[in-house]
């Protein structure tokens, strides 16, 4: 007995299923308070007249496919449980037959859905057009980027700054993006302003985007390009128009000049860990990268997709 007083209590196998079976319950009472953060940086977190399009779209379509999700949901187990081995009563017999109510649940319901989505999806299609401007009145401020191994770069013409893994914007006004890129294929990414949409070498792309009020935000490549894709991320930096203005004072203090010689040694496979500034940039740089990836194409244009 005394040895049995000592030794340690061991729950049985019905104790040790409930004891996975409420740490299991109460994993999953928490799991969406876990991505609280995440869905903060992508979409539904919208801060811009792009994603906020974007987001509406995207909650109108959640809504409508709920009408096919739904009975499959509530009927899949209903059916399960009726008919379940145990239940002799109600074996399934069923007749084979033509029945014209049957066959117009099965075909009216999905061929309303597809025409309501059809509907949507291309009056959407049309007003995100990345290539549309932004109604504002104020005109856009305007950035050409440049995708490179595993970097971003961003060039400001009128300012005749640049920056590497930085974007910062004025809060409230519209911002055009051109892109191309230096390397193979990528996608720009800011999920809280726009869509995505590609950059191609010897071609370049186009994107509008702006932001409600100040922030910050993140932007990515999304398409795999080598071992050093997962870092490929840069910041995005809404300001305040005095803000702006300070850090364009700023960086044009810094010095740097970026020219086509810098522009090479920079396009070397790398991570950039910390955003670089340049104070100064090369006439035409933009154009000369495009044209050095593919002369022939020297000023085409090609659509990218979202």
């Amino acid at each position: 007995m005394p040895e049995a007083l000592g030794a340690p209590l061991r729950p049985n196998r019905h104790g040790r299923a409930s004891s996975r079976l409420a740490s299991s319950l109460v994993a999953f009472a928490l799991l969406p308070l876990g991505g609280c953060g995440i869905l903060d940086h992508g979409m539904l977190g919208a801060a811009g007249p792009v994603a906020d399009q974007t987001r509406s779209l995207f909650l109108l379509v959640c809504i409508i496919l709920i009408f096919v999700v739904g009975p499959v949901l509530v009927l899949t187990p209903l059916f399960a449980w009726h008919y379940r081995l145990s239940n002799t009563k109600s074996a399934y017999r069923p007749q084979w037959g033509f029945n014209w109510p049957l066959e117009g649940l099965i075909w009216i319901p999905p061929v309303i859905i597809v025409v309501v989505l059809a509907v949507f999806l291309w009056r959407d299609t049309h007003r995100l057009d990345p290539y549309k401007p932004l109604a504002s009145p104020y005109p856009p401020v305007e950035v050409q980027v440049v995708a490179l191994d595993w970097k971003w770069l961003f060039i400001y013409p009128d300012e005749g700054v640049a920056t590497v893994n930085r974007l910062v914007i004025p809060a409230g006004r519209p911002v055009h993006l051109s892109l191309t890129s230096g390397t193979v294929m990528q996608s720009f990414f800011v999920p809280q302003l726009a869509g995505q949409i590609y950059a191609m070498a010897g071609m370049t792309t186009q994107q509008n985007l702006a932001a409600h009020a100040p922030g910050k935000f993140r932007g990515e490549n999304t398409q795999f390009n080598g071992m050093g894709f997962q870092n490929q991320k840069f910041s995005v930096e809404a300001e305040t128009g005095d803000d702006y203005r300070a850090w364009l004072a700023q960086a044009r203090a810094g010095g740097k000049t970026l020219d086509l010689a810098t522009f090479k040694t920079l396009s070397a496979r790398s991570v950039q860990a910390d955003p670089i500034q340049f104070g100064a940039t090369a006439s035409g740089l933009f154009e000369a990268i495009v044209a050095m990836n593919d002369p022939g194409m020297h000023g085409a244009h090609g659509h990218g997709h979202r």
